[in-house]
């Protein structure tokens, strides 16, 4: 683990000219469009990406989940949403709010399809069709995931700390394909680890919001939702553009034997 005084630390100490910071500007611009975003606040972005790579290789880590708020808009004056999203883009996936269940979950899809994987939250559901919710964040999303992108201020932490300190949040619409979602969880109780393992797809519904958001259909979604109520899921859930249930299934259940419920099959 790092402590973010100590990113902050390495940031401080990296030059604004240095080659490796210059480069990564690039990187971020030819990522998504940021024609909105102010070249101190790319600046930033670069910094905080070129440290948290030095300390991912230095530890060969295969990802790593993240505070991704409120210290580092407080402290540092940007959100990481677009650097987690490179990184997960990347095949280096990288979790929201140090949720480390949450990043083995995408781990282990991201390897089970051998493309990028993302996190989101279980949502609400989506107008009268008790079968569809929005799955959302605000968002890290790898680029992948999208119709299109752009980068834009965090609209939740605007509020609190203003738009000039809250830049690099990855804007965008999910495409529409079939999809596996998985959530990992630790069952202190019965000492096991436990995991809910679901197929649906996202549709082309339309939705009025920020951030990364789809709309999914998932058969017998009323059940899936106060199953992980009662079960003791966490709001969070990794996802998959790819259909990969059975695999993720296998892996977990035959060969690791954790209590894995793949709803609805």
């Amino acid at each position: 683990p790092i402590d973010l005084s100590e990113i902050f630390g390495e940031i401080s100490r990296l030059p604004d000219g240095d080659p490796k910071v210059k480069e990564k500007i690039h990187v971020i611009k030819d990522y998504t469009p940021t024609t909105t975003f102010p070249e101190d606040g790319i600046l930033k972005l670069a910094k905080l990406a070129v440290v948290v790579e030095n300390w991912v290789l230095e530890n060969e880590l295969d990802g790593f989940a993240f505070q991704c708020w409120p210290s580092i808009v407080s402290n540092f004056g940007i959100v990481p949403c677009a650097v987690m999203s490179m990184f997960s883009e990347g095949l280096v996936p990288a979790a929201c709010e140090v949720d480390i269940a949450g990043l083995i979950g995408m781990y282990i899809l991201q390897l089970a399809s051998e493309s990028p994987s993302a996190i989101l939250d279980w949502n609400n559901n989506y107008g009268d069709d008790p079968n569809k919710m929005v799955l959302f964040h605000c968002s890290n999303l790898p680029k992948s995931f999208f119709q299109d992108t752009k980068m834009t201020v965090h609209p939740i932490m605007a509020e609190f700390d203003g738009e000039e300190n809250t830049f690099g949040a990855i804007q965008g619409k999910i495409k529409t394909k079939p999809c596996t979602m998985l959530r990992i969880e630790t069952d202190d109780i019965f000492g096991e680890i436990k995991a809910v393992i679901v197929g649906g797809k996202f549709t082309d519904d339309p939705l009025d919001t920020y951030g990364g958001c789809g709309v999914v259909k998932i058969s017998n979604l009323q059940e899936l939702l106060k199953k992980l109520c009662r079960s003791g899921f966490a709001h969070h859930v990794a996802v998959s553009l790819n259909e990969v249930g059975d695999i993720v299934y296998e892996a977990l259940f035959n060969y690791l034997g954790w209590n894995i419920d793949f709803f609805d099959k």
